[in-house]
């Protein structure tokens, strides 16, 4: 008879309450399919052993579409047109964009691609190979997402064990609670589709890496962790840095080699399929094929890349200060589609402004944060359309163990914070996506025709 530990057990009910706490806020929409299936879509090209969709997408929202020329001078070139200059052809592979008018071209053709990092679709890949597209990826995403706090609550009492942390276990459920339905990772979890998938199986991926690097003790498996977000979301990647902390912590200057390289085995192989992925269908290492987007923002990529000092001040605008719009009438607000300010939807986090201890650890976590906040602050998309700011699920798990090693007592004023971050998203996660009254697709809660 397998006997459990009181952490297992602990760890398996919270899971289930998840679980259950999840499927009710996303209700109907648990019973099929989202509308945006991408991953489902790569499963299947793998499964054909195609690297392009073979046929026009089944709707706008970020394809990779690529442009083939077969010009009158015998050349074919494959690439995309600049939005701000639509005679200039950008080819494959990058280089001087080449100018080419219509008169020049004898036959053209396009080729669509999925244009986010393959890992998730690998995990769709053998219910795909069952369901076809039919297969629920909202149902997925769900059971897949109840991972994430329980993982969180072990990490916690890991902390705890070996004294980083003095938060009693009452403590570490309540910090559980918060992370699972009192941040933007509640209505993250409910609704399927592509971009909040990415971000759940993102996030169970970084608990595991999280537990496999406490002491180094499992490097494969923390490697293979690293390896898979940097298929899934590559900036995220940066809790490589956790695992060499741990792993100075745990020998110091004699880390064993053998340790080193099982970590950065997988990684590099990993890594390199991913690599080879991208130049297989851009002709590019780095490029998973956002340049190639036919979306409203394409000129703003061509441009200024898909990160540029120019996307700060609206991103901190968005993670931090944006607010509710008041309006006279019912519903007598409105959120909007940018989302809003993390300390309206877990006005908890105000506790990270004043730890009471900060150790080596906490040095680390910042230095694990610094590198993916700065990515989603500098990228060229906000996270639009969004209940709130999508992109602080990178790095709202450390943020997490960052409360937990503060030192300061989880008080009632705290406490109550914790609540209204969970009115507050309990509230995200049934409405967005249904009651669209309470949105607003503009970015100022008073436009110039108000004013």
């Amino acid at each position: 008879m397998i006997t459990l530990s009181r952490n297992t057990k602990i760890g398996l009910a919270i899971y289930a309450v998840f679980l259950v706490g999840y499927a009710a806020a996303s209700g109907n929409r648990i019973l099929h399919r989202s509308n945006n299936i991408h991953f489902s879509y790569q499963a299947q090209m793998f499964l054909h052993r195609q690297l392009d969709l073979g046929h026009p997408p089944p709707g706008t929202d970020d394809w990779a579409e690529v442009e083939y020329l077969h010009l009158k001078d015998g050349r074919t070139v494959a690439g995309a047109f600049l939005r701000s200059q639509p005679t200039y052809f950008h080819a494959l592979g990058g280089g001087k964009p080449e100018r080419i008018t219509a008169d020049q071209i004898q036959n053209r053709w396009k080729k669509y691609y999925v244009s986010f990092p393959p890992f998730p679709a690998l995990l769709f890949l053998p219910f795909v190979a069952i369901f076809g597209l039919a297969f629920n990826d909202v149902l997925f995403t769900v059971i897949l997402a109840a991972l994430a706090p329980m993982l969180l609550f072990f990490v916690l009492r890991r902390l705890s064990a070996r004294g980083d942390s003095t938060r009693s276990e009452e403590d570490d459920l309540w910090l559980v609670g918060m992370f699972g339905f009192g941040t933007v990772f509640f209505y993250s979890s409910v609704i399927g589709q592509v971009w909040y998938t990415a971000h759940v199986v993102a996030t169970v991926l970084t608990g595991l890496c999280v537990l496999a690097s406490l002491e180094a003790r499992r490097p494969i498996l923390a490697g293979l962790c690293v390896g898979a977000l940097l298929l899934t979301r590559p900036h995220i990647a940066s809790w490589a840095l956790f695992f060499f902390y741990e792993a100075w912590r745990a020998y110091g200057r004699k880390v064993p080699i053998k340790k080193i390289v099982a970590f950065g085995v997988p990684i590099i192989l990993l890594g390199g399929l991913g690599f080879a992925f991208n130049w297989a269908r851009f002709g590019a290492f780095g490029e998973f094929g956002h340049f190639y987007l036919n979306v409203r923002w394409t000129d703003r990529i061509q441009r200024y890349g898909l990160t540029n000092f120019s996307f700060l001040a609206r991103n901190l605008s968005c993670a931090l200060t944006l607010t509710p719009k008041l309006i006279a009438k019912p519903p007598y607000f409105q959120l909007s589609w940018h989302g809003m300010s993390l300390l309206i939807t877990t006005p908890a986090y105000l506790y990270l402004l004043w730890p009471r201890v900060k150790s080596s650890l906490h040095t680390a976590l910042w230095c694990v944060i610094a590198p993916i906040a700065l990515a989603g602050f500098l990228y060229q998309n906000d996270g639009w359309v969004q209940f709130g700011y999508r992109f602080s699920n990178d790095f709202s798990f450390a943020l997490i163990m960052l409360l937990a090693i503060g030192g300061r007592p989880l008080t009632r004023t705290w406490k109550a914070l914790i609540l209204v971050g969970v009115a507050v998203n309990v509230f995200g996660a049934v409405t967005f996506g249904r009651f669209w009254q309470y949105y607003y697709d503009g970015f100022f809660p008073i436009s110039q025709n108000e004013l």
